[in-house]
């Protein structure tokens, strides 16, 4: 008694085509992976900017009071590790930060001391400064970074590594738009926060030559 081998009900060229849109789905998986906004594009993206100027506007809550404070005042960076924040309201207070050493001042006062003597201070400088500056290897060195969104809304949020660090200090997140940071939210584990918005200032327009006479 003859053998009927099962019919194939798919004909070739179909066949064909199911095998050609299977691959593409398979080849596309990584591709999306690879065009995920991650901390790699991020700090690329922010270390274009090797200076930069900007005002900004803090509310800060402190657990043991009843009313938020508010500040105002400027603020710039240049690469690689200098930041600076002036306070113009309510009180004009300075703090400047080069490499490990900062420098505070109020009025005719001033002192300098080394950044990392104060602990909570440096997680916070450290988080902005390697922000502002696109310093990847910094980041990734005291943090651990999750980054959400695209290059034309991002959101960054950085957590210390260290234990005895997250005992101060919660989280940092940054938030901007392309190269641009315009929002630093500080958390403090003993509940105190403070979320300080920025504007960057418009560089200047070049001035005009000289005619000669």
């Amino acid at each position: 008694m003859p053998m009927h081998l099962p019919q194939k009900t798919t004909r070739l060229p179909e066949r064909r085509a199911l095998l050609a849109f299977a691959l593409s789905c398979v080849l596309s998986l990584p591709l999306q992976a690879q065009t995920a906004f991650d901390l790699p594009q991020l700090t690329q993206l922010l270390s274009q900017v090797k200076t930069g100027e900007a005002t900004f506007k803090e509310k800060r809550t402190v657990d043991m009071l009843e009313r938020t404070l508010e500040s105002s005042g400027r603020l710039s960076f240049a690469a690689p590790d200098t930041f600076v924040r002036e306070t113009l309201k309510p009180r004009q207070e300075k703090v400047a930060v080069v490499g490990n050493s900062v420098t505070m001042s109020a009025g005719s006062r001033s002192r300098t001391v080394p950044l990392d003597s104060v602990p909570e201070a440096a997680v916070i400088m450290e988080a902005i400064r390697g922000t502002l500056t696109g310093n990847r290897e910094l980041l990734e060195r005291h943090f651990n970074a999750a980054v959400s969104g695209s290059a034309q809304r991002w959101s960054l949020e950085l957590v210390p590594i260290e234990p005895r660090l997250r005992e101060l200090v919660r989280s940092v997140q940054l938030g901007g738009q392309q190269s641009q940071v315009r929002e630093v939210t500080v958390t403090m584990s003993d509940g105190d926060r403070s979320v300080m918005t920025i504007e960057p200032m418009a560089a200047a327009a070049p001035k005009p030559a000289a005619s000669a006479s």
